[in-house]
């Protein structure tokens, strides 16, 4: 068996471990256990990897020796509001959390950012212990220590930073995904090339399929350079300052898209992402900032992977550029107004602007809304 990889995101006091590897899940007892404040944890998940994995991570406490109680909740992105964020610090409250005991957040981002924001908040912040189990979350939202909820105003605007004690990404849960959600996961993936490694993006071009396919070491690679990224650039801006805000390519577009659609099936957030990531290299050609064949490889790329690269192919619907503008003012980075956006200059050279004219961007929408 391969050895695990092990990463390290450096916060001071707040630091903490990134572990990846296969069999995770059954030896996180053993991983556990030295970060244990009270021998008892809470696992969150929702049912569908209920279903699928906490009989596994429930054993391996057992042979710990570590007390646990379970707290079920429902699979899906609309999970992740007031009402469920209720529900569950509620039932945290009657199960006799201290504030020694430790939240482990078993799922997709859903359940990590709605766990992560409940343990922020509930008593005042108890530990927490992200186990992602889909791609998504492998790369990017089990680490760094975001955690939030959706409005009906949009994606994400109610939340904290709250920093887990431990990552554990045991990647032989994404033999289980379906595959649609595989795909998405995988625009979070790509992203990381476009930020910043063009090495990494050409070598997904080349090996993307195998990944998507099955291939373990691919897939291993992937994650591990990814949550590598991430935690260099969480070390370098914690709270989204200002650098870490790069991590955002493609998401102002994506977050507006989600929010119209209603945070429903039509649209996971890997797909909308991937809309926005066309949309951000297609902003950048229009203001003349990026190379066309720098936009037409990202499109192309996403396309291969069976992602939607343009709105047009989310669902039958008509989309109104003015209320896409709208939803993209109330990011979370708008500042005195105005939106930040991330943009390129070419693949792997992103950055951030708030000097983007509105109109160049409703200009966009209205193409992208008539196509």
């Amino acid at each position: 068996m391969t050895e695990d990889a092990q990463l390290r995101v450096e916060l001071g006091p707040r630091s903490y471990d990134i572990r990846i590897g296969t069999g995770l899940l059954a030896a996180a007892g053993r991983h556990l256990a030295p970060l244990l404040r009270q021998r008892r944890v809470i696992i969150v998940t929702d049912a569908t990897v209920a279903a699928l994995h906490l009989e596994c991570l429930e054993a391996a406490l057992e042979d710990a020796a570590i007390a646990h109680d379970r707290i079920v909740l429902p699979a899906g992105e609309q999970t992740k509001d007031f009402g469920h964020l209720e529900r569950l610090i509620e039932d945290l409250i009657e199960a006799r959390v201290e504030r020694t005991t430790t939240l482990i957040a078993l799922g997709g981002g859903v359940i990590g950012d709605l766990a992560g924001f409940a343990a922020s908040i509930v008593l005042r912040g108890i530990d927490l212990v992200q186990m992602p189990t889909t791609l998504l979350a492998q790369v990017d939202s089990s680490v760094g220590g975001k955690t939030g909820i959706n409005t009906r105003h949009g994606k994400n605007l109610a939340g904290s930073f709250h920093q887990p004690r431990l990552v554990l990404a045991d990647i032989g849960t994404l033999a289980t995904l379906p595959h649609r959600e595989l795909r998405a996961g995988y625009t979070e993936v790509v992203k990381y090339g476009l930020i910043d490694d063009p090495e990494f993006f050409a070598w997904l071009e080349a090996n993307g399929e195998r990944l998507l396919e099955g291939d373990e070491a691919a897939r291993r690679h992937a994650v591990v350079t990814s949550a590598a990224a991430k935690a260099r650039i969480v070390a370098a801006d914690e709270r989204e300052a200002g650098p870490r805000a790069i991590l955002n390519l493609g998401h102002t577009f994506a977050h507006a898209l989600e929010a119209e659609t209603g945070y429903g099936p039509e649209l996971l957030h890997g797909e909308a992402v991937a809309v926005g990531l066309v949309m951000a290299f297609d902003l950048s050609v229009r203001l003349g900032l990026c190379p066309a064949e720098d936009a037409e490889r990202v499109r192309r790329h996403l396309a291969a992977a069976g992602l939607p690269t343009g709105i047009e192919r989310i669902g039958r619907r008509s989309w109104d550029a003015g209320a896409l503008l709208d939803r993209m003012r109330q990011d979370k980075k708008v500042r005195d107004g105005t939106i930040t956006f991330v943009l390129a200059r070419g693949i792997g050279k992103a950055f951030l602007t708030r000097e983007v004219p509105p109109a160049e961007v409703e200009a966009l929408l209205e193409q992208a809304s008539a196509a």
